[in-house]
């Protein structure tokens, strides 16, 4: 499968974006998907992810109540609705396919080129 991210820009704090991801491919409804971010000197790290059909979703705490992930499988595209940005959130943004939770984290097989999200103060 084949992943493309878009819709990252530069946000002023408080506000909002959402991610898009496009993927290609007929298994893409077969596939928890997900998000990743790596802020500049970190280390990429999870975000959010959901279940192949959309009914059971997965937050890191730092996006809990702010993030809203969601799928919709006749497109073949996940969101991340993103509000109430902080700083903090500045990062690449990645989105990942074929999901699997790993101890308290979570793995992606499959990885799209990411898109930067920046949030100013």
């Amino acid at each position: 499968v084949q992943l493309q991210a878009s819709g990252g820009g530069l946000v002023q704090a408080g506000g909002s974006l959402r991610l898009s991801c496009a993927a290609s491919g007929r298994t893409f409804s077969s596939y928890a998907m997900g998000w990743f971010r790596q802020a500049p000197g970190k280390e990429r790290e999870f975000v959010a992810a959901i279940s192949w059909s959309g009914g059971s979703t997965y937050y890191a705490d730092s996006v809990k109540g702010r993030f809203t992930i969601s799928r919709d499988n006749a497109k073949n595209t996940v969101y991340l609705q993103m509000n109430s940005m902080k700083p903090e959130d500045t990062a690449v943004y990645y989105c990942a396919a074929d999901m699997v939770p790993m101890g308290s984290s979570w793995y992606g097989d499959y990885w799209g080129q990411g898109t930067l999200v920046t949030v100013s103060s």
